[in-house]
């Protein structure tokens, strides 16, 4: 997608296991049409259809 969030700089191993990296990299991965939903309501929508798919 086009609006690509960046991941910080860690030294640690214990970053693989933070919430946020998990986060960036997930939305990283979403279609643009689920980032650059007009609202709230159609991103949701969008976000249960795109998850919806994986599963």
């Amino acid at each position: 997608n086009g609006f690509k969030l960046k991941e910080g700089g860690f030294r640690l191993d214990i970053r693989k296991k933070l919430f946020p990296l998990r986060v960036v990299r997930q939305w990283n991965r979403f279609p643009r049409e689920v980032v650059d939903a007009p609202s709230l309501e159609v991103f949701k929508a969008r976000l249960d259809e795109t998850l919806g798919n994986l599963v």
